[in-house]
């Protein structure tokens, strides 16, 4: 498959560039930075200069052109302010998903998070900070406009991240407890459900499990 990754250099991005080139994808990776391509490319990924936050769809497109399938992995972080949670979070994913219908891409999934179902309406959890509020909305944002969309999407909502080493096993179905699951093992979650059809149209939430991750994914579809 061809597969470009919208957020190619952040943590999830780059070890996901690297599964699936691995794995015998070819890969596109957007970013934001000139300067990122040398990372892109040692990780065996095509780098394309692409600022989600700059450019028109008609650009993002054109980097789009003869893929299989697009992940927007990409993500404002946690100390970006409420104006860039959303330029990232739902308006970056609203515009690849603009650019991968003009372009013909059938295939997108979506990196969301566990939670966002917390906010629906206009809801605001007690105790919950402003900033995460924030981003949840932005989050559930570009899960409702993609969901509408005529793709083949899937949407994977991870508990809390974590730097520590993959296990290979998850838990991984349309809700489970919630949890903590390495970045690692999301990178290779979202490879799966690049492979795994019968996922489409699912939104699953992810964390870490007893279950290993090719047969968590072949249960989930």
């Amino acid at each position: 498959m061809r597969i470009a990754i919208a957020g190619a250099h952040g943590q999830i991005g780059l070890i996901l560039g690297r599964r699936l080139s691995e794995g015998g994808d070819t890969v596109v990776g957007l970013i934001r930075k000139p300067e990122q391509q040398d990372d892109l490319r040692e990780a065996g990924v095509e780098p394309a200069v692409v600022d989600l936050e700059s450019v028109s769809v008609d650009e993002v497109a054109a980097a789009l052109r003869g893929a299989d399938a697009v992940v927007f992995a990409a993500g404002a972080g946690p100390g970006s302010d409420a104006e860039r949670k959303d330029s990232v979070d739902r308006a970056g994913a609203v515009l690849l998903a603009d650019a991968a219908e003009a372009a013909g891409v059938g295939r997108y999934v979506l990196l969301s998070s566990m939670g966002v179902e917390q906010v629906r309406d206009g809801a605001t959890p007690e105790g919950m900070g402003d900033a995460f509020v924030t981003y949840l909305r932005a989050k559930l944002a570009a899960e409702d406009d993609v969901q509408a969309r005529p793709f083949d999407w899937t949407v994977l909502r991870p508990g809390a991240l974590t730097d520590d080493a993959g296990t290979g096993q998850v838990q991984l179905a349309p809700s489970v407890p919630r949890g903590e699951v390495p970045r690692d093992d999301v990178a290779d979650v979202i490879a799966a459900l690049l492979h795994a059809p019968a996922t489409a149209g699912m939104v699953l939430e992810l964390c870490s499990g007893d279950n290993a991750i090719e047969a968590a994914v072949a249960a989930a579809g």
